[in-house]
């Protein structure tokens, strides 16, 4: 079976039949609870037993860019009742390094465990704890603006954080090769701020790409366009908000 093949098998089909990229709850749910079993996360029984069917786009959403829905999760405690929205991004990258060994890559630049130089950017909604699920648009309706122009634009939607990470590397991993062959976008993750030098330089975001069948988590400066990259957005189901 070419990987092509296994991707197309995995698709889902929405009202209009066709295939879609996203996968349905059912196939979400299983990957969590893989990488659960996996990463010894902790996640208890009872939270996937209670999970909500998934929600349904409407013509609205649609017409407001969104293609899809997906499954994320909180980790942790940020002191106020929300998820640790780094501790929630850190997990899911590690995961993808246990997965892919070698064939993954990380500028110096932007890491998890110096928790004073990246952080949630000042504005971006917290994100609950435990699971919840976003509607997502995957970045190429702003392949063309920076990340900070897209920023001032946020009303009800804002940029992915923590859930790039949990997206490309458990709940939707056949992106990954979608990017690497060139179909979709690589990712900036407009809700996260990195400081390159450690300074309090708050100038950069996390990027996401495929490239060379090698996953890589650079940065790049919220103020410059990249070409290669869209900058996906997300609304939270109205659950959730």
């Amino acid at each position: 079976m070419t990987i092509l093949h296994w991707i197309q098998t995995l698709f889902s089909k929405d009202k209009s039949g066709q295939a879609s990229l996203f996968l349905p709850v059912h196939k979400q749910l299983k990957a969590w609870r893989k990488a659960n079993g996996k990463m010894s996360w902790g996640i208890k029984t009872k939270e996937f037993e209670k999970i909500e069917p998934l929600p349904s786009l409407t013509n609205i959403d649609r017409k407001h860019g969104f293609q899809g829905v997906a499954l994320f999760y909180g980790f942790g405690d940020d002191g106020l009742g929300n998820a640790d929205s780094i501790l929630s991004g850190k997990k899911a990258w590690e995961y993808a390094g246990r997965l892919r060994k070698e064939r993954i890559w990380r500028c110096r630049y932007v890491d998890f465990d110096r928790t004073d130089d990246i952080r949630l950017r000042p504005g971006a909604p917290p994100r609950p704890q435990g699971f919840y699920y976003a509607l997502l648009q995957l970045g190429a309706k702003y392949k063309t603006t920076t990340v900070n122009q897209v920023r001032k634009s946020f009303k009800t939607d804002t940029g992915w954080g923590p859930e790039g990470f949990q997206f490309l590397a458990i709940t939707h991993m056949h992106f990954q090769e979608l990017m690497n062959q060139k179909k979709i976008n690589f990712m900036a993750l407009a809700d996260y701020d990195v400081a390159p030098h450690g300074f309090n330089d708050f100038y950069d975001a996390p990027q996401l790409f495929c490239s060379l069948d090698t996953l890589g988590l650079g940065i790049g400066n919220i103020d410059q366009n990249y070409p290669l990259f869209g900058i996906p957005t997300l609304r939270f189901s109205p659950r959730y908000e």
